[in-house]
């Protein structure tokens, strides 16, 4: 169970507005990068954001360039999961591998601020303390295997290559 309250972004995120290509300088001091997460999307998330807390978007978040900087800086943000309408494929397999969440539903009904609760396993969203459960795709358990070890290059140290079955 994760917990935190919502971020909430609109439809067409691009990892450029996650990670601003004219901080790219910043690529081996990435804790220098993570200052500037979606400093053209919300100036205040960087500053603000709190661990726990989600990212909340519309459709197509994550689109444009793969670079794996932008889940990189989310997750170093401290937030503990993305929920979106819907995610670029390669973005969402960088998440993963990065050991990030990606969560898809209706977000609609998520109002920026509002506190949530996800269950992973169940693939329940609450939005806390009374708002109506909203269902997405609970995660393969390879994946939850992944996301458990901290990511795909934790899971193959803890494990010394995969371990993706029982």
């Amino acid at each position: 169970m994760i917990a935190g309250r919502a971020w909430k972004f609109g439809d067409d995120i691009s990892t450029d507005l996650i990670a601003p290509g004219r901080y790219f300088h910043l690529r081996s001091n990435m804790e220098e990068f993570a200052k500037h997460v979606f400093e053209d999307a919300n100036p205040d998330f960087a500053t603000e954001v709190k661990a726990g807390d989600f990212v909340v978007a519309g459709k197509n978040f994550g689109l444009g360039s793969s670079r794996e900087h932008a889940p990189l800086l989310i997750k170093m943000a401290g937030v503990s999961a993305i929920i979106a309408k819907s995610v670029a494929r390669i973005f969402f397999r960088n998440a993963i591998n990065l050991g990030l969440p990606v969560l898809i539903c209706d977000t609609d009904s998520i109002e920026e601020g509002a506190q949530l609760e996800a269950d992973l396993v169940k693939g329940i969203l609450r939005v806390i303390p009374d708002g109506q459960p909203i269902t997405f795709t609970a995660l393969p358990d390879v994946m939850l295997k992944i996301l458990n070890d901290g990511g795909l290059i934790d899971h193959m140290k803890k494990h010394k290559g995969f371990a993706l079955s029982d």
